[in-house]
């Protein structure tokens, strides 16, 4: 696999963030991997290993790693007709993986820069074989150099890791998930990518639920792309195809019957226990059938009767959607939106909400999908969140939309992705969803 180098990432500072980002959209590196229902639920409620080396543990910029995972790079558009040919290239080389044995395991042992170890020798024969550790870079010793760093970046970028070149729990998790496992998904992603892009339209948005990432497309162009928070796997974000068609400001929040059964009535029985009032410190109202306030007190929280109201949170900063909302037609009542707390975005693994998509940077896709309408610049955008105004906005041109489930997919550069299997679609075993 062919790929540029990554830039060494490990130790940037909190200043030269941004800039490193722009070099990895440079370097087209496609990079696709809620208090919501789609509520957040949360809201509510070493290694074994020789100790080899002397060199001091690594550090890693936790600030560089929340800003990777919440604002990837610009790359190539996941469903592109251009990524079907590649696609069969890829299923050609794990197929040669396989025939000669499939990849070899890589030791549970932390490594990284400066380590000299068995278990160096085993990683680089691993990276070796998928095409991170190119020929030039590739020898037989135990050391973990500087090109070794490259090549595991390259691998986790590849595996919607934090590029910190430090393997850890979850890379090597990564690493050991077999060959004939990512055979497998390969060939039942063709499938799927072969009937999206053979559908997908010249401008249109697509959520990769797996990579919770979402794309903004025009052209066979990624205009922008964002980290997104996707269903928990008991709380699964469904696959669909539908068109935007509304947006709503400073919305507010029905909360649905999930979030109700599963989150409010649990949280109420527990607060009301202990003499507090869940609706009184969330900001809740309760209505009843006519549409009519009901007094919190009023409300037996332990008896089935509490599900017979509808409760809603008016527009303002305790308000799980954020400042938008953005609405397409679907029967499983779920819609995309941003937020009041941004920390899920700076995470590694973003499953987290009750079905709903939450988008980090959702301004910059609000003002893309407004573009046709007239008068709407990002800074009225920005200015809808500074004011709290509510507005609801019907889109004179509805753009596509499409919830897909893509975990391995390869593009124009060469690069073949992958990304968890969450909700054990792709049939292969829990080892490819596992990190």
């Amino acid at each position: 696999m062919s790929e540029p180098t990554m830039p060494n990432l490990k130790t940037t500072s909190p200043s030269t963030a941004r800039p490193l980002r722009g070099v990895l959209a440079g370097l087209a590196i496609s990079l696709l991997s809620a208090a919501p229902a789609c509520a957040q639920s949360a809201t509510w409620v070493g290694f074994p290993g020789q100790e080899q080396s002397t060199t001091a543990r690594p550090v890693i910029d936790q600030n560089f790693v929340k800003d990777w995972e919440a604002s990837p790079p610009k790359g190539f558009p996941t469903l592109s007709k251009q990524n079907l040919a590649v696609m069969a290239t890829a299923i050609k080389r794990y197929e040669d993986i396989v025939a000669r044995g499939g990849f070899p395991a890589v030791p549970e042992t932390q490594m990284s820069v400066g380590l000299f170890a068995n278990e160096v020798a085993a990683l680089k024969q691993r990276l070796a074989l998928s095409g991170d550790l190119r020929d030039a870079e590739s020898d037989v010793s135990k050391n973990f150099d500087y090109d070794l760093e490259k090549a595991v970046k390259r691998f986790q970028a590849s595996n919607g890791l934090s590029p910190t070149g430090v393997v850890d729990k979850r890379t090597i998790a990564a690493l050991n998930v077999p060959a004939a496992t990512r055979l497998r998904q390969l060939k039942v992603n063709l499938q799927r990518l072969t009937e999206l892009a053979r559908t997908a339209p010249k401008k249109y948005v697509v959520v990769n639920i797996p990579a919770a990432q979402i794309e903004a497309v025009d052209g066979d162009q990624v205009v922008s792309r964002h980290s997104g928070v996707v269903g928990k796997q008991d709380r699964q974000t469904p696959i669909l195809r539908s068109t935007i068609h509304q947006l709503n400001f400073n919305p507010v929040w029905h909360l649905p019957p999930t979030v109700l059964s599963q989150d409010l009535v649990p949280k109420g029985a527990a607060m009301a226990a202990k003499g507090e009032d869940v609706l009184a410190k969330y900001g809740i109202d309760a209505l009843d059938a006519s549409g009519h306030k009901v007094d919190s007190s009023k409300i037996k929280w332990s008896a089935a009767t509490a599900t017979a109201y509808s409760f809603q949170q008016k527009p303002g900063p305790e308000n799980p959607l954020g400042f938008v909302k953005i609405n397409f037609n679907n029967n499983y009542s779920v819609y995309m939106h941003s937020t009041s707390s941004e920390t899920l975005f700076g995470r590694n693994f973003r499953a987290a909400s009750s079905g709903c998509v939450r988008v980090s940077g959702i301004d910059q896709l609000a003002t893309w999908l407004l573009g046709e309408q007239g008068g709407w610049s990002h800074e009225r955008v920005i200015g809808m969140k500074a004011s709290g105004e509510r507005l609801d906005v019907t889109l004179k041109k509805p753009i596509p939309l499409y919830f897909a489930y893509v975990t391995a997919w390869a593009t124009e550069d060469g690069v073949i992705q992958f990304r968890r299997d969450l909700y054990n679609k792709d049939s292969v075993g829990q080892v490819a969803g596992a990190y």
